[in-house]
């Protein structure tokens, strides 16, 4: 521990935050941007008036000092009101303060109270936005210890010499996307890292699911056996099982968790599917529906700016500009493969890349001045992008350098925390690309298992816009992601807690992710469970990227293919006799698990081929990953996988989505790790999850027992 347990060390940490030089010059900016303000509200409003140039500068020299050194003390003593007002009164009482400045100047006239409510709030509102976007103050010392101050006042604060965990999460960022970007500028933080030998990249392999629930299963905590895919039919429930939906991702963390995650005792969860048994959780899938932190408390770092919200929304609105301004570019230049990009993902797209990646980043940024041990959070801005433009389109990349940026200002703070961190930036799959397969085929996977068919009811894959298909595709949908902010909000008490609860009876895509009890939804559905019935349909054709599952849920235990023979005499021909399928899996009565492709098969129990191997394009280990799933208890009847195409690493989504994951092919099955040099890494490939987790926490173990 540190001699102060107050945190001396921390304070003098922060107060080096900012060299002298750098304050000034920003500080001068500040001032520069108020006179221009000044003189066009006197320009515009004739009841108000200054003494010449010179009064100008004298003003806007006030306002900046005062802005400097009082409202500091009085961010700390209302940060609860601007926390329950959503940043409004930070904003308002900043603007009275502004005023009443300028009242006291005598070389400043204003005619009433209008003209100085007018000059206050606009200078206000024009100081931060113009601050916001030059990044002017984003790291100030202000700003830190108002933060700190109120951690320190609630007992919220740890200072200590062992070393805490910082794990940054990019999600669907594959490893040679980032070789990429860190050579051509994409990513200049983690470039700089690696150039300056500081840290190394390392490339891993996901399992067969190359999708966030099933890695952050096994990275956060060491378990994701009976997770097939991102959706899946339970047949002994009678129902789907969906990662991103609330009230699934809970019970897929009850059954893959001991208790003993990587975020256990003291850690915090921010923006993931899977909390990692974290003590703080907020804009976690697997826990909105509890309590694990306060949001009055948990973003009190985002309130502390009077600011913060005005830039926000500033940045909300441009990000929806230039999404429309992208899908339009992508249109006029015929860019393929391409999908349709609505007005309504444009705001959904702004809320991932925007406005839950400031809340996200506020939350980091106050976990660590209160010091805690481990903090984990996924940046699924990048991934969101990916999938709709594709994942190296410059609308995308725009967005890792984003994201970049983020990581940067999180690696600054870390270094003036109370306690020192190990950063590790990570992704937990890639993204592979290519037209979908119903651009491809224009016929949907459920299309061609209805014509292999001897009559049923086929339910398809879930989370599609019946009018616009690729909108909501796939697991980091930020529509679920914001109702289930909703959700978690509204646990809240006060202004906080009532507004959510408004906000939650208008959404009306609550009901689709299972957060109404009596939601129809998909992961609802033969809520009964027990064994199959009448209700149920005959088939179920889900997706999960250019993963496919299908399966027969009226038919109790795991078909082989004898049975589905007799019942379905050409459904497997049909599927494995198309150019969009590379493989699909199915037990035998006799044999065990059998991979059919169109030119031959490959037995797995014991090892055998006939004819060519349909494995054999996707990698060394592809059969070990099968046999893998083959194994869990809850795998399909059937699995197939896409065709990939090597030339250009590409694979057919089952999903309407440019850049996909969830199967193997192509780049989404090899994500990254980016790590301090001196941490060691396994000699042998790493291969699935559960060994990064153990990676992980192997590192961490390390660490406590050596002195920093």
């Amino acid at each position: 521990m540190y001699a102060d347990e107050e945190g001396h060390a921390g304070r003098s940490r922060i107060r080096s935050v900012r060299s002298p030089g750098r304050l000034a010059r920003h500080g001068a900016v500040v001032v520069l941007i108020d006179a221009l303000v000044l003189l066009a509200l006197e320009a515009i409003l004739p009841g108000f008036e200054m003494d010449g140039l010179g009064s100008t500068v004298a003003t806007a020299l006030g306002v900046g000092l005062v802005n400097a050194f009082v409202w500091p003390v009085l961010s700390r003593l209302t940060l609860r009101l601007s926390v329950l007002t959503l940043g409004l009164f930070g904003l308002v009482l900043n603007a009275l303060v502004v005023g009443l400045v300028m009242v006291a100047m005598p070389w400043v006239t204003i005619a009433g109270l209008t003209e100085a409510s007018v000059i206050s709030v606009v200078l206000a509102i024009f100081t931060s936005l113009l601050s916001s976007l030059l990044a002017i103050d984003e790291d100030s010392t202000w700003y830190l210890n108002v933060v700190q101050s109120q951690l320190r006042r609630r007992g919220d604060f740890t200072a200590t010499d062992e070393p805490g965990f910082l794990f940054l999460e990019i999600d669907g960022l594959a490893h040679e996307v980032l070789k990429r970007a860190l050579v051509s500028g994409n990513a200049p933080t983690m470039a700089h890292w690696v150039r300056s030998g500081e840290s190394t990249l390392r490339e891993w392999e996901t399992d067969w699911s190359s999708q966030t629930g099933a890695c952050q299963a096994g990275i956060l905590h060491g378990n994701n056996r009976d997770m097939p895919a991102f959706r899946w039919w339970e047949k002994e429930d009678g129902r789907a099982l969906v990662t991103n939906h609330p009230r699934d991702a809970a019970e897929i963390e009850q059954r893959q968790s001991d208790g003993r995650g990587l975020l256990a005792d003291g850690g915090a969860s921010r923006a993931n599917i899977l909390s990692g048994d974290a003590t703080y959780s907020l804009l976690t899938m697997s826990t909105v529906l509890t309590r694990r932190g306060k949001i009055g408390r948990d973003y009190a770092a985002y309130f502390a700016r009077p600011y913060g919200v005005l830039k926000t929304i500033l940045h909300t609105v441009l990000e929806i500009l230039s999404e429309r301004r992208s899908a339009f570019n992508q249109r006029i230049s015929r860019i393929e493969p391409r999908i349709h990009r609505s007005w309504t993902y444009a705001v959904m797209r702004a809320w991932a890349t925007v406005i839950q990646l400031d809340l996200q980043v506020a939350a980091v940024v106050g976990d660590m001045l209160a010091g805690r041990p481990a903090v984990y959070t996924t940046f699924l801005a990048y991934d969101e992008v990916a999938h709709h433009s594709g994942i190296e389109r410059p609308e995308t990349l725009a967005t890792l350098r984003k994201v970049d940026h983020q990581i940067a200002r999180i690696a600054r703070i870390a270094k003036i925390a109370p306690r020192p961190y190990r950063l590790i930036v990570l992704s937990d799959h890639g993204q592979s690309q290519g037209a979908t397969f119903l651009q491809r085929y224009d016929e949907t996977l459920e299309d061609v298992v209805r014509s292999g068919l001897s009559g049923g009811e086929v339910v398809g894959p879930a989370g599609r816009d019946p009018d616009h298909p690729g909108d909501f595709e796939g697991e980091s949908n930020p529509r679920a992601y914001l109702s289930a902010s909703f959700e978690e909000a509204s646990h809240e008490d006060g202004a906080i807690g009532r507004t959510a609860r408004r906000a939650a009876r208008h959404d009306q895509y609550r009901d689709d992710i299972g957060l109404d009890p009596e939601s129809p939804g998909e992961d609802r559905a033969g809520s009964e469970g027990g064994a199959p019935t009448e209700s149920h349909p005959e088939l179920s054709v889900m997706a999960s990227g250019c993963l496919g599952l299908i399966t027969f849920p009226r038919h109790p235990g795991r078909l082989t293919r004898e049975q589905i023979d007799r019942l379905h005499p050409d459904l497997l021909d049909r599927l494995r006799g198309h150019p969009g399928i590379g493989f699909l899996l199915v037990d035998t009565e006799g044999e065990g698990p059998l991979v059919l492709g169109a030119d031959g098969c490959r037995w797995l129990e014991p090892d055998r081929v006939e004819g060519a191997d349909p494995l054999a394009p996707y990698g060394p280990n592809a059969a070990a990953h099968v046999l893998r799933t083959h194994r869990f208890s809850n795998c399909p009847d059937l699995m197939v996988n896409s065709t990939v195409w090597p030339e250009l690493d590409e694979v057919a989504a089952f999903e309407e989505l440019v850049g996909s994951h969830g199967g193997i092919g192509g780049p989404q099955s090899h994500p990254f790790v980016l790590h301090p040099v001196d941490l060691e890494w396994p000699r042998d490939p790493v291969v699935g999850s559960e060994t990064i987790h153990e990676i992980l926490t192997g590192w961490m173990r390390d660490e406590a027992r050596e002195p920093a």
